[in-house]
């Protein structure tokens, strides 16, 4: 695993973007086509910004799925990420294809065996991914299922899950946030080709430490599996770094 750490947010999401643009072109230069994993999320809005605007990247041979959504959360409200991916990706860009999570459908089962017969069919070339302040990846709060090989799962969050989604304004009260989820498994993000992590902020400092301050890799710490993965790039700001002893 490489780690990059930028002065600011603003040069974390350049450098983050133009690496995560040249994955994408490389790929349709040889396959004439690509597929990428979308995260969510308050860390992800300046870097999405900029990978968006990025006019190098032919995105009508694009393929997007999408990382994790609540359960029972309808696409009209403020924290649903299906919104979140329209708003700050999807309509930017408009990629060839897309699939998204529905949360709220009926049946949340047969919606999980939807998406695993889909993905099934494609390789991954790039996950965009954060890192929870619990350390989470995706939505595999700790302790993580590091053994299913079914590409999402249905999971419960966390408390501490629960509560950074208030504390980044995307519910007022913890009461409010959906208790489980459909997210990505770890086996399934662990399979992209690329796989790189966007993670600013103070906040985020303490995971950052814990996962990739030493060689440990554990399902208490999810997001550490990364270091395992062949092409994982970390991607922090002197913020979200400073805890972190190399």
């Amino acid at each position: 695993m490489e780690i990059i750490i930028s002065q600011t947010k603003t040069e974390l999401a350049q450098i983050a973007a133009a690496k995560a643009a040249a994955v994408l072109n490389r790929a349709i230069e040889k396959h004439g086509h690509t597929t990428f994993i979308a995260a969510t999320g308050a860390s992800q809005i300046e870097f999405l910004k900029v990978l968006t605007a990025d006019r190098s990247v032919d995105w009508s041979k694009a393929t997007m799925f999408h990382l994790d959504e609540y359960v029972d959360l309808p696409e009209s409200h403020p924290a649903s990420f299906r919104k979140y991916l329209k708003e700050r990706i999807i309509d930017h860009i408009h990629p060839g294809k897309c699939f998204l999570i529905e949360g709220d459908a009926p049946n949340h089962r047969a919606e999980v065996a939807r998406l695993n017969e889909i993905i099934s069919k494609y390789t991954i070339d790039l996950a965009l991914v954060g890192v929870g302040e619990n350390s989470h990846l995706a939505f595999n709060d700790p302790p993580a299922d590091f053994d299913t090989t079914d590409p999402y799962i249905i999971v419960d969050l966390d408390s501490a899950c629960r509560q950074q989604q208030v504390g980044e304004g995307w519910f007022a009260d913890v009461t409010e946030v959906p208790a489980k989820a459909i997210s990505m498994s770890i086996t399934q993000i662990l399979k992209a080709d690329t796989i790189i992590a966007i993670v600013p902020h103070a906040r985020k400092a303490k995971a950052v430490a814990k996962c990739f301050g030493t060689a440990e890799v554990s399902n208490l710490y999810p997001a550490s599996i990364l270091k395992q993965h062949k092409n994982a790039l970390l991607y922090l700001d002197k913020e979200s770094a400073r805890l972190l002893v190399r």
